[in-house]
């Protein structure tokens, strides 16, 4: 393998073992739960097992020879003389912080906590029955590159195995027929079988009871090798049977070719080193000089051809079906990509506005087939970037339970709707805000054992987390069964810090949403990990950020539930376009319920109050022109666009309702940056620049205004 092989396998074996070690920690917290699970011991085993084997593969040693120890230990937790238990789990949690560091190392030149990898290492070999027993971790290289293979095999589909079958002279005298062990092999996968007549005897010395053929297999198969010695088990008495992986499931580029025919023979055991360096000088091709030499027989030297050539078409079928189906690009590029969709949206709509002037059916014609390819391509586009949030869902367990120990709590953590799927970005996003609901949802709201039990409560407090899809948006919901949140508290305190005013009337939800002002808390000491106010005001930007809701619904006693409404995604959004005087706006089409008309007689009707009745139901409305103070001349009849948020219906009134619009969102310059009301710009058809509007913040902007007057 050349250097730049090495790379690309090395950048291939840190993508496989950060997704082993995020599989590890799952396995590690379930295993937790379920101590005598086979299956996930099995998983633990195996994920250990693969990043040694592929460490050692690719120049990771110090990776492989940590991983050695807790394999070891592993594996006798399999043969059941070790049990599971938390200290077995919490020292295995530390071993694969302390992996992940060192293959981080690698690449930031940091160093990494040795005396914690000691400490840890002694730990583990303490749990050993009989540490001496054990293979060495500076001998094993060889092994684990072996047993790394056979892992791959059950992690990633087909590998490819030699099986060297010779039969006993003798094999006929218990009624077995070698060849129908042979068709059983080839249901196995892709074969390639290959027999020897070298031992064959001149035809006077032929017995006719006894067997002297024998054979060397080369087998492509998902089944592992189990399968394979399962097929010689009732005859492994009367035959010699040798089974090696030599060609692993995981491809690198440039990885079609295959061993040189003397390497074959070599490993094989037919021809040695020294013998082969001797003929090396000579013209005539390998496998000639080696049957003319007598080194090898011709059918040796056959079977070592056919292997070759076998293993290099597996190989190259393997190349072109696993680059057909999936590939990894940069993230980088999957943006640049969204990017230029996102021009095409624009361009499309300009070139669909330009039909409608021109009047001319044939472009027309041609404008409606762009517009139905970008549609289509957009929504590819988009659905390369969403990722099913279970990822993310899948941290949060580790958190609670390290955050479990440090508060002396004893807290589960459900999960639900982890298929659920999202923006990449917007996942990325996430990672904090649900960190500080989490933390604060243990710290403040879970209980103490103790405090539970005398509540009636179970020990356990329980911490769920769940997502579903809920239109153009995802709910992601945290909720616990702790103490709930309690009004009064939280009030008194936001008087005290001048927050409100003693007299200020507030529903629940209201002094809910206290709780994420800046510097707000209401613990009563600080800790490590609550306190000061910093936190929740941290959520509360971050999800405003994402153009998303937070919503608090607390039943004291019984507990919280904290609801993030967010947006699928944050590249292009399907909006309703607007229009008053000369100016341009987008609402969001998911927050858009109705359009009525507002008619002067209907301004007359409220007494100048800006409210309206529709259906026996009163509804406030903001006037877009007043807000963005345009003062071009009113329309007899303006529109009115109703939307929902937070659960209350307002209204926005505008000149003219254009229709739906496909949005792509383009950031703010510096500038206008920090402007309460809008969410960014979009482009139109003809140039122009549309605002696109934050409904929330607009009507949070409008009570704030109104209630300073």
């Amino acid at each position: 393998m050349n250097g730049s092989e090495l790379d690309k396998g090395k950048e291939a074996f840190k993508e496989e073992a950060n997704e082993l070690l995020t599989e590890l920690e799952t396995s590690l917290l379930e295993l937790e739960e379920r101590p005598a699970d086979e299956d996930i011991i099995g998983r633990v085993f195996r994920a250990m097992h693969t990043i040694k084997g592929s460490g050692a593969m690719f120049g990771f040693n110090e990776v492989a020879a940590f991983t050695h120890d807790v394999e070891t230990v592993f594996d006798e937790v399999r043969n059941g003389k070790i049990s599971v238990t938390r200290e077995l789990v919490d020292l295995t949690l530390a071993a694969r912080d302390h992996i992940r560091a060192l293959i981080e190392s690698s690449e930031t030149g940091e160093a990494v906590d040795e005396a914690r990898a000691n400490e840890i290492t002694a730990s583990l070999r303490k749990l050993l029955p009989d540490i001496g027993s054990h293979e060495d971790t500076t001998s094993g290289n060889t092994d684990t590159i072996e047993r790394a293979v056979e892992e791959r095999s059950q992690n990633s589909g087909n590998i490819t195995y030699r099986v060297r079958f010779k039969p006993h002279a003798d094999i006929f005298g218990n009624g077995t027929n070698p060849i129908l062990l042979l068709n059983e092999i080839r249901t196995l996968g892709e074969c390639e079988i290959i027999a020897h007549f070298s031992d064959l005897p001149l035809l006077n010395d032929i017995e006719s009871d006894s067997c002297y053929t024998w054979w060397d297999i080369i087998l492509t198969t998902g089944h592992g090798k189990e399968a394979i010695n399962d097929v010689f088990i009732f005859v492994d008495d009367v035959c010699d049977i040798d089974i090696k992986s030599i060609d692993i499931g995981a491809v690198l580029e440039g990885e079609a070719d295959y061993k040189k025919l003397g390497e074959i023979l070599i490993e094989r055991g037919d021809v040695t080193k020294e013998d082969l360096r001797k003929l090396l000088g000579e013209q005539k091709r390998l496998g000639e000089l080696i049957v003319d030499a007598g080194l090898a027989k011709p059918d040796e030297v056959q079977a070592a051809l056919a292997e070759q050539k076998h293993v290099r078409q597996v190989r190259e079928k393997r190349q072109k079906t696993e680059s057909a189906s999936s590939i990894r690009v940069p993230s980088e590029k999957l943006d640049t990509l969204v990017n230029l969709v996102g021009e095409l949206v624009t361009v499309q709509a300009r070139l669909s506005q330009t039909a409608i002037q021109k009047d001319d059916p044939e472009i027309i014609l041609i404008s409606e087939e762009v517009e139905r390819l970008t549609g289509e391509l957009r929504d590819d586009t988009m659905s390369i970037r969403m990722l099913p949030i279970g990822s993310t869902f899948s941290k949060f367990k580790r958190l609670v339970r390290d955050l479990s120990n440090d508060l002396g709590r004893e807290v589960v953590m459900l999960t639900d709707g982890a298929e659920t799927e999202l923006d990449k970005t917007v996942i990325e996003k996430l990672n904090d805000p649900l960190v500080h609901i989490i933390r604060n949802s243990i710290d403040h709201g879970i209980e103490s054992p103790e405090d539970r039990e005398k509540l009636g409560k179970p020990r356990h407090g329980t911490v769920h987390l769940s997502a579903l899809h809920s239109g153009a948006n995802v709910l992601i919901r945290i909720a616990d069964d702790g103490k709930g949140l309690i009004a009064d508290k939280i009030r008194d305190k936001a008087v005290h810090n001048g927050l409100i005013s003693s007299d200020a009337d507030l529903t629940d939800k209201e002094v809910f949403s206290l709780i994420f002002a800046p510097g707000f808390s209401t613990a009563e000491k600080v800790t490590s990990v609550s306190g000061r106010g910093v936190g929740m005001d941290v959520v509360k930007k971050n999800i405003d950020a994402l153009r998303g809701t937070v919503d608090i619904d607390s039943t004291p006693g019984q507990g919280t539930t904290i609801t993030l409404k967010l947006p699928l995604t944050l590249a292009i959004i399907d909006g309703l376009l607007v229009k008053t005087g000369d100016e341009n706006f987008v609402l969001p089409l998911a927050s858009v319920e109705e359009c009525i008309e507002l008619t002067k007689e209907d301004v007359v009707r409220s007494h100048g109050r800006r409210i309206i009745n529709v259906r026996d139901e009163i509804i406030p409305y903001i006037k877009l022109r007043d807000i963005f103070m345009i003062y071009s001349d009113t329309i007899d009849i303006e529109q009115i666009v109703i939307t929902e948020q937070e659960g209350c219906r307002v209204g926005f009134v505008v000149d003219y309702v254009v229709g739906e619009h496909q949005t792509v969102i383009k950031s703010l310059g510096s500038v206008y940056k920090n402007v309460d009301g809008l969410s960014g710009a979009t482009i139109l058809g003809d140039g122009t620049v549309a605002l696109i509007l934050d409904i929330q913040k607009l009507v949070h902007f409008v009570e704030k205004e109104e209630a300073e007057v």
